[in-house]
């Protein structure tokens, strides 16, 4: 089974988050599964922190056709599923439409683990301005009854990026301070955000605080992915083809499309 994983980030600029991540994959892929990292191009960012654009709802959806890009490379390539690595989910259910290979996100796949663990789900992000589109699409999910909320944490991406590569124990002490904030509001099980906190705090081990569950949302996703090849595999399941959201344009109109914008030039990051 081949997994094309694709980050929010510049993954080359970012070495030792790029390493752990592809040590978790590895752990998290059972045997037999390979999954392959992608990140976005190297000029899409004036820094290193994606959330100085994506924290706007118009320049993220702009960013996101670089997954539209990949998810199309993913199945001419011989992929078997596309895995979106990045909380918010841009494009998500446009990238379903256009590719007939399982498509998973990561906000999705983290919300539908989480449900079978507790009955009250809490997000905690980086970026302020987001608690909006994760509600958005815990609705799309049909699951704000049971959705705390979304609240930030008390520290940033670059506090995070740091302790790779010194002590991790400020930041994890300052997350579990922020986790017991959300637990006070009645989550019984946290998301810790996007993947780099994910990724620091599985190398913690911090899998709970006070008895609720700190779900691995990496995890979540690439155990989302090869469950829906298998479901593949053994039934045949492919997505639905009913409706204007879902129906699926001509693959040689959609790179037409994208090269009259120039978006192509993205490609193969």
């Amino acid at each position: 089974m081949k997994i094309w994983h694709h980050s929010f980030t510049v993954l080359q600029n970012l070495p030792a988050y790029a390493e752990a991540m592809a040590a978790h994959l590895a752990r998290a892929a059972a045997p037999g599964t390979e999954v392959t990292m992608h990140g976005m191009h190297p000029e899409t960012y004036l820094t290193e922190y994606p959330g100085n654009d994506i924290s706007f709802h118009y320049l993220q959806t702009l960013h996101s056709q670089q997954f539209v890009l990949g998810a199309i490379a993913a199945e001419e390539q011989g992929f078997d599923a596309f895995a979106l690595m990045t909380l918010p989910e841009p494009s998500l259910m446009e990238i379903r439409s256009l590719v007939d290979i399982p498509v998973v996100g990561y906000g999705e796949s983290a919300m539908l683990a989480a449900s079978m663990l507790g009955q009250k789900i809490g997000v905690l992000l980086f970026i302020h301005g987001m608690a909006g589109t994760v509600e958005r699409n815990v609705d799309r999910m049909g699951l704000s009854s049971r959705f705390v909320g979304a609240q930030p944490v008390s520290f940033t991406f670059n506090d995070v990026l740091a302790a790779y590569a010194g002590d991790p124990a400020e930041v994890v002490a300052r997350f579990q301070a922020d986790a017991r904030a959300l637990i006070a509001r009645g989550a019984d099980v946290i998301i810790p955000g996007e993947a780099p906190l994910c990724l620091l705090l599985s190398k913690a081990g911090i899998a709970e605080v006070d008895g609720v569950p700190v779900l691995d949302a990496v995890t979540a996703t690439v155990k989302a992915a090869e469950m829906m090849v298998g479901m593949r595999r053994i039934t045949g399941a492919k997505p639905s083809r009913r409706g204007y959201f879902q129906a699926q344009p001509p693959r040689a109109r959609v790179k037409e499309i994208l090269r009259f914008y120039g978006i192509d030039r993205a490609a193969g990051a």
